[in-house]
Formats: C-alpha cells, structure tokens, sequence
C-alpha cells in the first residue's frame, strides 16, 4: 500500500511557551513566558527554527513569578 499526503500527520509545530499567564511588564515582556510583545505577534508565522531562537531568548529573560 503506498502513502499519501493525506494518510500521514502534518508535522507537528515547536509548542507555544504560553502558559496562560499573559500579562507585560514595563519593558513589553510577558511575566508568564517571558517573550517580547513583538515575539508574540511573530509566533504564529514563525518557523520552527525561529520558534526555537524566540524560546531560548524568552528562557534567558523570564523571571520567575512573585508569590
């Protein structure tokens, strides 16, 4: 049997960072995942590559939260 475009999965996107927890700080950095406001808007027409890159500066600049 051979395959076919429509008999396997699209491949699976890199995850969202986003935890639900969306509010910027005074620098436009969200203090639940850490991305740039502009790195939000950029999420959904990145690549998985880009993806990647936004994730890792993301981790470099999280804080933890308060509480």
């Amino acid at each position: 049997m051979s395959s076919t475009n429509s008999d396997s999965a699209p491949p699976a996107r890199y995850p969202s960072p986003c935890i639900r927890h969306c509010c910027l700080d005074d620098a436009d950095v969200c203090v639940g995942c850490g991305r740039t406001l502009a790195e939000i808007c950029e999420w959904g027409a990145a690549n998985d590559q880009r993806r990647r890159e936004i994730c890792s500066a993301a981790q470099q600049r999280k804080r933890p939260l308060p509480g």
